[in-house]
């Protein structure tokens, strides 16, 4: 499944929705290459990044809700942190010389469940971050 940075998924705030399609767009990448037999290729670089950008994004999304005084700090950072524990969890589960299907649905799996994050968590950051 490939994803988009749908109307849907805009926050209204420039920074978080470039990092948000730049995450999907890594995604996007690793899906492609198992589609088309270069697994093998890109899953390792892939991968990485896709750990240390997450790892990024959310240091931006928690420093700009610290800035701006967001009322649900505490429990965005809870999903974050529990997010990339089980990011990392599922990464160091994927043989990189030789992904299969099922790791790689796995790994799409969990990456549904920061897109609806973004659905609902973020877009109410960015409407918050609107109003000031």
């Amino acid at each position: 499944m490939r994803y988009e940075l749908t109307k849907d998924l805009e926050t209204g705030n420039e920074m978080i929705d470039c990092e948000h399609n730049e995450l999907l767009q890594a995604v996007n990448n690793i899906v492609d290459a198992c589609n088309t037999g270069k697994e093998r290729e890109i899953v390792e670089p892939a991968i990485t990044f896709l750990l240390t950008y997450v790892d990024m994004h959310f240091e931006h999304e928690e420093q700009l809700q610290s800035d701006n005084n967001y009322p649900d700090m505490a429990g965005h950072k809870a999903f974050h942190d529990s997010y990339k524990k089980q990011l990392k969890e599922i990464a160091d589960q994927i043989p990189l010389d030789n992904p299969t299907i099922e790791d790689v649905v796995k790994l799409n799996g969990h990456i549904a469940v920061l897109v609806n994050h973004i659905r609902v968590e973020d877009k109410k950051l960015g409407t918050y971050l609107k109003q000031l």
